[in-house]
């Protein structure tokens, strides 16, 4: 398992298009999950310690964005062939157990991933409502373990005030996840 770091935010960078099937047996675009204030893309899975670290806590923090106006979507891009917890059957069931308030979508050719440049699971991309890029940031202090309850919610306040304002913090920690599990060509 290899860890890695995002890059820190490309204040600006719009946002790119994607159509991709969900879980729940639709298909999904960048204009049916954004929010009217903004749009959070989160690059998850099912078998990364990172993400199982926080899994919770992006449910609710996307619970509570969403009654702020700001959509999410998690998508899986790794591999399911040499990572088969992240199958398709794994992904329904998890969204499932854990009622995810977004939509999880697949993106089996890794198109998406590579056009995002994302890097890791978890790795987050917020969105203004202009579909202007805020925050690439961390969800907060968790790592492969969760931190602590009463951490500073880094995401959650992020994407409130990219909601309220349309501009993200210029100051943002770098989250960490592993690495993106991509198919051998």
């Amino acid at each position: 398992m290899v860890s890695l770091s995002p890059p820190v935010c490309d204040f600006g960078r719009p946002a790119i298009d994607f159509d991709l099937p969900g879980v729940d047996g639709q298909r999904h675009t960048l204009a049916s999950a954004r929010g009217p204030k903004g749009l959070l893309v989160m690059f998850i899975c099912n078998h990364c310690p990172y993400v199982k670290a926080v899994i919770r806590r992006i449910v609710r923090d996307t619970r509570e964005l969403a009654a702020l106006g700001v959509g999410s979507i998690a998508i899986m891009s790794n591999d399911p062939i040499d990572y088969p917890e992240d199958s398709w059957a794994n992904m329904v069931q998890i969204a499932r157990d854990l009622e995810f308030p977004f939509p999880y979508v697949l993106d089996q050719s890794q198109a998406v991933a590579r056009a995002y440049g994302a890097v890791c699971t978890p790795d987050f991309f917020g969105y203004n409502a202009q579909l202007q890029l805020q925050y690439r940031g961390r969800l907060d202090e968790s790592r492969k373990e969760t931190a602590p309850e009463g951490v500073r919610r880094d995401l959650f306040e992020a994407m409130r005030q990219v909601g309220s304002s349309g501009q993200g913090p210029a100051q943002q920690m770098p989250g960490i996840g592993c690495s993106i599990k991509w198919a051998n060509p």
